[in-house]
């Protein structure tokens, strides 16, 4: 049974705590096993890299790491201000996420 988590890929998202906290970014990927969510331009670390056929000089380079769940929040698509999700059933019978301070539904 997979969990279900308040973030899906390609939200857009507001970090709420740690040392990136005030950044917005887009979900690039979510990590059920682990509850963790790489979000684009957010937690950055420098990773050194051999030379290959991708980055042929090698070097260092600057990448996303996860960042876990609890420390974001869903960005409410039609205000643009963080947001706690709520699941409810829409009209046709389907359990759809909603955003609390609007109450409008999440595509």
């Amino acid at each position: 049974m997979r969990k279900k988590l308040h973030i899906k890929k390609g939200d857009t998202v507001f970090v709420n705590a740690g040392d990136n906290k005030g950044q917005k970014g887009k979900v690039l990927e979510v990590l059920i096993a682990k509850n963790r969510a790489i979000v684009e331009g957010v937690n950055l670390i420098s990773k050194h890299t051999k030379p290959n056929a991708e980055n042929p000089q090698g070097g260092i380079i600057k990448k996303e790491a996860s960042i876990h769940i609890s420390n974001l929040q869903l960005v409410d698509p039609s205000k643009g201000v963080p947001t706690r999700i709520g699941r409810r059933l829409n009209s046709d019978n389907k359990l759809v996420r909603y955003s609390k301070k609007s109450g409008e539904e999440i595509k």
